[in-house]
């Protein structure tokens, strides 16, 4: 860490080192069962749900990647410090776990109907979340790399554990990964959307069908979709957290030296 780097990015890169740990350790007992129970519950649930659940992850995604649906009105916040900034960052995860637990709670009580209309709404929520997280840290979602990067910190929220190495790789070396992208208006040809509906598909199936139970949907909903967010509002603090120490580690390598001009 960089010397000069104020004693709060210093705790802020010891708690980074710590969440990498976590998050690349290898799957567990509890993450192994959790996946051998999602694998059932898959087999006994309507290919009608299934298929719902797919169209809705890639036409909400897609919604974000090519439409300014979810560009926040405000622009990206600009001359503050990291301490700030995850403030700013701390008061949206609070307010979009209340809002997707209420949603949750709503669609949750009225059957398997509306259960099924709180997919789409919920990863609504959440790419409006994400978008308006990257201005807090100061990027334009104007610019189409930067929705790319908030495909990649979705993915790496709801991905099984394989697939978390690689997308904190690509997460951690981004600026030379966006330069490295095709043009704007080639690169959806690049996502793999099956893995991608596949691989958040499995990961929220277990808590998302429980909602569909008749009698507790209410309760499972909003206990769901505000863990959902939880998760999601710290995976994509920690990404944009990582990129900031990142880019000042860079910047302070390219600073001249004040004793060898």
């Amino acid at each position: 860490m960089d010397t000069n780097a104020s004693v709060y990015e210093q705790q802020t890169a010891k708690a980074l080192k710590q969440w990498e740990l976590e998050l690349l350790k290898p799957p567990g007992l509890l993450e192994k069962t959790s996946k051998a129970v999602s694998t059932r519950i898959n087999q006994v649930i309507p290919e009608k749900v299934h298929q719902t659940i797919t169209a809705a992850v890639k036409g909400i995604v897609q919604t974000a990647l090519f439409s300014a649906e979810y560009t926040p009105k405000q622009p990206p916040l600009s001359g503050s410090t990291l301490a700030l900034r995850d403030h700013k960052a701390e008061e949206l995860i609070g307010f979009y776990k209340k809002l997707a637990a209420a949603e949750g709670a709503g669609t949750g009580a009225g059957g398997i109907l509306l259960g099924l209309a709180d997919f789409p709404i919920l990863i609504g929520i959440k790419m409006k979340f994400l978008f308006e997280l990257a201005h807090v840290y100061g990027h334009s979602t104007n610019d189409y790399r930067e929705r790319l990067f908030i495909l990649q910190v979705f993915q790496l929220a709801y991905s099984s554990q394989n697939k978390k190495a690689v997308l904190y790789r690509t997460i951690l070396r981004w600026p030379e990964t966006a330069r490295l992208l095709p043009p704007s208006e080639s690169y959806a040809q690049h996502i793999d959307w099956k893995q991608l509906q596949q691989e958040y598909r499995d990961t929220i199936d277990f808590r998302k069908m429980l909602q569909l139970v008749p009698g507790i949907g209410a309760v499972v909903g909003a206990w769901a979709n505000y863990g959902l967010l939880d998760e999601l509002g710290r995976v994509g603090m920690n990404c944009y957290r990582l990129r900031w120490l990142e880019e000042e580690k860079r910047k302070a390598l390219e600073a001249p030296d004040p004793y060898h001009p």
